[in-house]
C-alpha cells in the first residue's frame, strides 16, 4: 500500500494537466501512487501519455469537480490523499514532502496543513502568507479547539492532505460543496491537524476574462458556504469566533469589491446581514475603527447607510490621493530644479560615485573597484548609491546616497566618476569632463542590449532608444575577455573604450589564502571534510519567479551525509523568509543561500559549482574547480533568451539533462574525471582571458590615475596564475 496518493482531478484547462503531469514523472518516488480523474477528452489524452505508472480515470466532459475528486478517490489505494487540481501545479519534491510528513503521525491525525505558492498569468510561484501560522504551529499534531487560527490559512483543498480512511468516513459531506467549503470542512471534521511548514503546492489562478462569468448565484454561494461551515462548530466557542469573523470580512470585502448590479447588491447585503445576525457567537466584539463600522451596519441591514458610507470614503479617498499627487509633482519639479542648479557648480575631480545591481549595495565589479581606489588614490572620495531599505546593510562608515533625494542629485551632477554594472537613470547627465565606467556583472552567453530585440520574452518592457541613450554616456566598458569584448560592442554600439582587463570583482579568485577559504566555510557552517556543492541557476525570461527545478532534498539524500547543498537563487527573487527554499534549510545539508553576500565567498567556499546558464560559472572558471551544467531546458532557454554561442558544445565541464543524470556524474567522481578537467581547461583559456587577479588595479590606474595602457600590469598567462587552494587542498 502506498503511503500518499495524489489525486488529479479536473479538465486539461488551458493545457496546465501537461506540466503538472510532466512534474510527476520527472521525480517518481516508490510510496507514491498518480491518479487522474481526467474529465473529457483533452485531459484523458494527456494522461495516457504519460508514465505508465499513471492510473487514468476517464470521465465525461462537464464532470463536476466534487464527482471527479470522489471518482479519483475511489480508485486510490494510499494512507493519504493530496488532491490536486488538473490547472494547478506541484513544485519539485513536493509528494516526497507530504509522504515522509504523513508517514510520521498516527491515526489520530486527519489532516496535514503546507504551505503554497501562487501563480497568475503575470506572476510565478508567489510565496503565501501562510508560512508563518503554520511554522508557528510547530510538528506536533494539534486539535483545531487548542489551535482555531488555522482556520486562517488560504481555505484550498490542494494544500490539505488528507487520510483516506477519514475521507471516506465523510466523503458524502465533503463532496456536497466546492473546493473551499471541502477544504475547510475537513479541517473542522479532524480530530487532529498536522502542519508542514514547506511549499508542496502551487495554486494557478487563471486569468478572470477567460473564465465563464460569474452569477448571482455564485455570489450568494459564498453566505451558503459559510453558514453550512458554522453550523458544523456547534458548541466550539473558539473555533465559531474565528470562523464568524472571516465570514464578515470575507462577505464585507465582496460586497464592496465585487460590482454587483444594484439588485444582485441589495439581495446580496440581505442575506449577509441575516447571516451576520443568525451566527453571531454570544459577546462577540466587532473590531475598532471604520472596519467595525462596517460590521455594524452589515449586521443592522442598513443597506442605504452603508452604501453612503462607501461613497463617502470613496470620495475621502479621492482627495487624499489627489493631495498626494500634488506633492509628489511638486517634489519631482523641486528636485528637477536642484539637480538642474548642481549641473552648474563646477566638477569635482575628487568625488566618485558607485552603484551595483539597481542600488542594492556594496557588491560586485564596483565593490571591487572601488576597495582597489581607496589604495590607489585615497584623494577620491566615494559615495554608494543604495536604496533606503539596504542602507542598513552598508559596511559601516560607507558614505551613501538615498536615490531621489537633493544630495543624490547633487552628487551624481558634481562627481567627475560615476561607476555602475547597470544604468544610472535616463535623467543623469553626462557632462564635459565626467567620466562613467560601465563595469557589467557577467559574461554574455544569453542575449543582451539590441540582441534582444530578436527575442519578445526577453526584450519585454525595454525602450530600446532609452537603451542607446545610458550607452552614448559610457566613457569605459569592463570585459573579462575577448568574447564579452566583441558582444558587448554588437549589443551596445557607442564609442566607448573597451577596458581589456578583466573583471575586477574576480581578483578575489587570485588574492584568497588559505585561512580565507577556511574562514568562508566555517561561516556558511560547512563542516571539515564535507564536499560543499554550490547550485547556482539562473533567471529565466519565461518565468515571474523562482521554483528550483531539482528535487533537492532527494539531491542531498542521493549525495549523502559527506555533501553540502549550498543553493542560490538569481538576486531578482531575493532570500529571505519569502524564500520557496525556506523550508529546507533545517535540514542542516541543504543550505539556502541565496541572500548571502558576496557570492566570491561561497564559490571560494565551494568544491564544485553546478549552474544551468548562469554567468556565475565565467567566474568560478577562475579557481579551475569542477563544473556540472544542469541544462533540462537548454532548447526552450536557447529559443525565448537567445544565446550568443553553444553551451552544450562549449560547457565548462559535465553536462546533464535530467535530474538523475545529475546525480550520476556527482556520485561516480565524473564531475572531476579527465574528461571534465579538459572541458574546463578549454573553458577558462577562451573565457578567463583578462582574469588574473589584477583588474581591479588596472582600471584604477587607467580610469582614474590616468596612467596609459602600455604602463599598466601586464595580464599573465593561463599557466603563470595561481588560484585560490581548493578546499580539497586544505584538508590534504
Amino acid at each position: 500500500m502506498p503511503q500518499l496518493s495524489v489525486i488529479v482531478y479536473g479538465p486539461n484547462t488551458q493545457g496546465h494537466l501537461t506540466e503538472l503531469l510532466d512534474s510527476l514523472d520527472a521525480h517518481p518516488l516508490p510510496d507514491t501512487e498518480v491518479i487522474v480523474a481526467a474529465v473529457g477528452d483533452w485531459a484523458r489524452e494527456t494522461a495516457e501519455g504519460h508514465a505508465p505508472e499513471t492510473v487514468t480515470v476517464p470521465l465525461p466532459e462537464g464532470t463536476p469537480d466534487a464527482e471527479a475528486r470522489s471518482a479519483g478517490a475511489a480508485r486510490a489505494s494510499g494512507r493519504w490523499l493530496h488532491f490536486v487540481h488538473a490547472k494547478d501545479g506541484l513544485p519539485a519534491g513536493a509528494p516526497r514532502l507530504l509522504a515522509e510528513r504523513t508517514a510520521e503521525l498516527d491515526e489520530r491525525t486527519d489532516v496535514v496543513l503546507l504551505d503554497h505558492v501562487t501563480t497568475t498569468w503575470r506572476t510565478t510561484a508567489v510565496p503565501s502568507r501562510d508560512g508563518r501560522l503554520l511554522a508557528g504551529a510547530g510538528r506536533a499534531a494539534v486539535t483545531l479547539d487548542d489551535s482555531p487560527d488555522l482556520l486562517r490559512l488560504t481555505p484550498l483543498l490542494g494544500t490539505r492532505a488528507v487520510r483516506a480512511a477519514f475521507w471516506r468516513e465523510h466523503e458524502e459531506e465533503f463532496s456536497g460543496g466546492d473546493e473551499n467549503f471541502t477544504a475547510q470542512a475537513a479541517l473542522l471534521r479532524a480530530d487532529r491537524v498536522a502542519c508542514l511548514d514547506q511549499t508542496a503546492y502551487d495554486d494557478r489562478r487563471l486569468r478572470r476574462e477567460s473564465l465563464p462569468p460569474r452569477t448571482p448565484e455564485d455570489r450568494y454561494a459564498l453566505i451558503d458556504r459559510y453558514e453550512r461551515l458554522l453550523a458544523l462548530t456547534e458548541g466550539r466557542r473558539p473555533v465559531r469566533a474565528v470562523l464568524y469573523g472571516l465570514m464578515v470580512r470575507d462577505l464585507v470585502r465582496v460586497f464592496a469589491r465585487e460590482g454587483m448590479p444594484e439588485p444582485v447588491a441589495r439581495e446580496f447585503f440581505r442575506r449577509a446581514s441575516a447571516a451576520a445576525v443568525r451566527w453571531r457567537p454570544e459577546g462577540h466584539q466587532r473590531p475598532a475603527g471604520l472596519e467595525g463600522v462596517r460590521h455594524a451596519l452589515l449586521e443592522e441591514g442598513a443597506y442605504t447607510r452603508y452604501r453612503a458610507l462607501q461613497t463617502a470614503n470613496r470620495t475621502r479617498r479621492s482627495a487624499r490621493k489627489a493631495v498626494r499627487a500634488r506633492k509628489r509633482r511638486l517634489g519631482v519639479r523641486l528636485r528637477e530644479q536642484q539637480y538642474r542648479r548642481a549641473l552648474t557648480r563646477p566638477l569635482d575631480p575628487h568625488l566618485a560615485v558607485f552603484a551595483a545591481y539597481w542600488d542594492r549595495g556594496v557588491a560586485c565589479n564596483p565593490a571591487a573597484i572601488a576597495a582597489k581606489l581607496a589604495e590607489l588614490a585615497p584623494h577620491i572620495h566615494p559615495v554608494w548609491v543604495v536604496t533606503k531599505e539596504n542602507a542598513a546593510l552598508l559596511p559601516h562608515g560607507t558614505d551613501h546616497v538615498i536615490p531621489g533625494t537633493r544630495r543624490y542629485w547633487e552628487t551624481l551632477a558634481t562627481a567627475k566618476y560615476l561607476v555602475n554594472n547597470v544604468n544610472f537613470p535616463n535623467a543623469v547627465v553626462k557632462r564635459p569632463g565626467s567620466v562613467h565606467l560601465q563595469t557589467h556583472h557577467g559574461t554574455p552567453l544569453k542575449r543582451m542590449g539590441l540582441d534582444q530585440r530578436e527575442h519578445p520574452a526577453a526584450a519585454q518592457g525595454l525602450d530600446f532608444a532609452a537603451l542607446l541613450s545610458r550607452i552614448d554616456k559610457w566613457d569605459y566598458s569592463v570585459s573579462a575577455n575577448s568574447h564579452s569584448t566583441r558582444m558587448w560592442e554588437r549589443a551596445y554600439p557607442a564609442r566607448y573604450t573597451s577596458l581589456d582587463h578583466g573583471y575586477p570583482r574576480n581578483d578575489v579568485f587570485y588574492t584568497a589564502t588559505a585561512d580565507d577559504v577556511r574562514a568562508a566555510r566555517e561561516r556558511l557552517g560547512i563542516p571539515p571534510g564535507r564536499t560543499a556543492v554550490l547550485y547556482a541557476p539562473t533567471h529565466r525570461d519565461y518565468e515571474a519567479g523562482f521554483t528550483p527545478r531539482l528535487d533537492l532534498a532527494t539531491l542531498a539524500d542521493r549525495l549523502g551525509e559527506d555533501t553540502v547543498l549550498l543553493v542560490r537563487a538569481h538576486y531578482f527573487y531575493g532570500g529571505g523568509a519569502a524564500s520557496p527554499l525556506t523550508g529546507l534549510r533545517r535540514t542542516g545539508r541543504i543550505i539556502d543561500v541565496s541572500a548571502y553576500d558576496p557570492v566570491e565567498e561561497l564559490c571560494l567556499a565551494a568544491d564544485v559549482l553546478v549552474t544551468d546558464y548562469s554567468s556565475i560559472m565565467f567566474d568560478y572558471a577562475n579557481l579551475d574547480r569542477p563544473i556540472v551544467v544542469h541544462a533540462d531546458d537548454w532548447e526552450t532557454y536557447r529559443t525565448t533568451r537567445g544565446v550568443y554561442f553553444d553551451l552544450m558544445a562549449e560547457a565548462p565541464g559535465r553536462v546533464a539533462r535530467t535530474q538523475e543524470e545529475l546525480t550520476e556524474i556527482l556520485t561516480s567522481g565524473a564531475w572531476r574525471d579527465e574528461t571534465a578537467t579538459k572541458a574546463r581547461t578549454a573553458f577558462r583559456r577562451r573565457f578567463c582571458e583578462f582574469d588574473d587577479g589584477r583588474a581591479a588595479e588596472r582600471v584604477v590606474r587607467r580610469v582614474f590615475l590616468g596612467e596609459p595602457e602600455e604602463a599598466l600590469p601586464p595580464v599573465l598567462e593561463l599557466e603563470e596564475r595561481s588560484p585560490a587552494p581548493t578546499p580539497e587542498e586544505l584538508q590534504g
